[in-house]
């Protein structure tokens, strides 16, 4: 399973440089994961009647070039990994066009399944692995 999203580097997404801050990086992250797990089944608008919530407990950021005011940046997110409560999903966020894309970051994100208000973990459901498995054969 993966999506693609892509961004335009807005004014507020950089420096006094027109360079990007790491937070917009995260935030297209977010995005792109909020966007992959709504494909699997959990919608943002089902969250609060369902009382599931992906919660990260992780994420690993490599900033390889320098994104800049202007520039379109495409975010892909794949579900790389399932566990019983936890996945990792991984993003490359690249700029320009096919064929030729530069690779501006790639990141990875583990994010448990919680229950609240209780917070208490809940295990991952069985078409995510399914999913994996289908995705590596």
């Amino acid at each position: 399973m993966q999506i693609e999203t892509i961004e335009t580097v807005q004014f507020y997404d950089t420096d006094c440089g027109g360079v990007v801050s790491n937070i917009a990086y995260l935030r297209w992250i977010e995005k792109a994961r909020s966007l992959l797990l709504a494909g699997l089944g959990l919608e943002l608008s089902g969250m609060m009647e369902s009382g599931l919530f992906p919660t990260v407990v992780r994420t690993e950021i490599d900033y390889l070039r320098v994104a800049r005011l202007g520039d379109e940046v495409r975010v892909k997110a794949t579900l790389a990994e399932v566990g019983k409560v936890r996945i990792v999903c991984r993003f490359t966020l690249r700029r320009g066009a096919e064929p030729i894309l530069e690779c501006l970051a790639e990141a990875a994100q583990t994010v448990a399944l919680v229950l609240l208000p209780s917070g208490k973990p809940q295990r991952v459901p069985a078409e995510w692995v399914s999913q994996v498995e289908l995705a590596r054969s």
